[in-house]
């Protein structure tokens, strides 16, 4: 069983920042590899960010420069600081493995959170 609780979403104005927080649990799967995601309305789901199990990142070129990943081991929780938000950032966004790094069967997303900003 798994699960990913995405958090921190709100309405804000182009310009201003948010903080997300994602919290996983699980007792068969370990979450060394994280990532961001992000899905707009008639858009397919995109990575906005990584952080790898030895501390590396990688951001979109959309989001490079404003947004930071994070992650604090100890309390399983993941992190995306996003600054300077714009209104194309507008979406729900979801935490899970980056594309590569998903276990033979694992199928599991959580609910995500939104992000609305307002030009």
């Amino acid at each position: 069983q798994v699960q990913l609780v995405e958090s921190g979403g709100d309405l804000v104005q182009a310009g201003e920042s948010l903080r997300l927080s994602c919290t996983i649990s699980s007792r068969t799967f370990v979450f060394n590899h994280m990532g961001w995601y992000r899905l707009a309305p008639g858009k397919q789901r995109e990575l906005v960010a990584s952080i790898h199990n030895d501390g590396t990142t990688n951001y979109a070129d959309s989001v490079k420069g404003r947004f930071t990943i994070s992650r604090d081991t100890a309390k399983n929780t993941v992190y995306l600081q996003m600054d300077s938000l714009k209104p194309e950032d507008t979406a729900v966004y979801y935490c899970n493995y980056p594309p590569g790094w998903f276990p033979p069967g694992y199928t599991y997303w959580g609910q995500g959170t939104q992000v609305t900003v307002s030009s």
